[in-house]
């Protein structure tokens, strides 16, 4: 589904992104994790051709992404609230959303319907406009229009950031059911280790730019990620040090 070759993201000097090779297959729910800085964003932004890479280039189901545009008809994403229209209010996006994916009006009702206790009555017939929801509510908002449409790859930059424990357990059983479908690819960045192992099915570990792990999600994958990021990683590589 995905293929990622030699791919490289440089600003002046810095180099923020260099991944050699990595696959992703239909149907896997892929995790994205790793320390501000990390790379994820700028991994998500060459993936949706956002920014050009400085070297390599990424495949979406055998085209590449800098070269053509059918992709994007089956792929969806929402990173930041940038992706958000805010003179729109949720329901006007959400057919503006479904217009661009082939549905009409009365599909996107239908579609919302799912939804109605993940809004929590915060969303729709409120008669706000996006920017005038909290970012919460604009994540909520841009979440659910990233499924509209059956799309094939859907990728989620830090979903649950900015939301209430209620909603992000509400989205955690959305992205599960999404992630279950064996037609439909699912990438997820996050800080929230434990939303993210129980979600995702894959874990790719970040680190300066750089994949250091890639890892098939076990009973144990939390406590590893745990111990990387504590430090205690490190602390063993490097030993105790020596006594005189």
């Amino acid at each position: 589904m995905i293929e990622i070759h030699q791919l490289t993201k440089k600003y002046k000097a810095d180099t923020v992104l260099d991944i050699d090779k990595l696959h992703i297959a239909a149907g896997e729910s892929v995790g994205l994790v790793g320390n501000n800085g990390a790379g994820k964003t700028t991994l998500f932004s060459l993936l949706l051709d956002l920014v050009k890479p400085t070297s390599g280039y990424v495949v979406n189901s055998e085209i590449v992404v800098d070269k053509a545009e059918s992709w994007k008809a089956h792929t969806s994403a929402f990173i930041d609230e940038s992706f958000l229209i805010g003179y729109l209010t949720p329901e006007e996006y959400f057919y503006f959303v479904g217009e661009l994916r082939g549905c009409n009006r009365a599909d996107i009702d239908v579609f919302l319907e799912q939804y109605e206790t993940f809004f929590n009555g915060e969303i729709l017939g409120r008669k706000k406009y996006l920017r005038d929801l909290s970012k919460g509510n604009q994540k909520k908002v841009g979440i659910v229009a990233a499924f509209i449409g059956s799309p094939k790859v859907v990728i989620l930059d830090e979903p649950f950031a900015n939301l209430d424990p209620s909603t992000q357990i509400r989205l955690k059983e959305l992205v599960k059911r999404m992630a279950e479908n064996p037609e439909m690819t699912v990438l997820i960045s996050s800080h929230d280790l434990l939303h993210v192992t129980d979600v995702c099915k894959r874990i790719v570990l970040l680190d300066k730019g750089k994949v250091i792990k890639d890892l098939q999600t076990t009973p144990e994958t939390l406590k590893e990620l745990e111990y990387f990021f504590s430090g205690a990683s490190v602390l063993r590589d490097f030993g105790d040090g020596e006594s005189d």
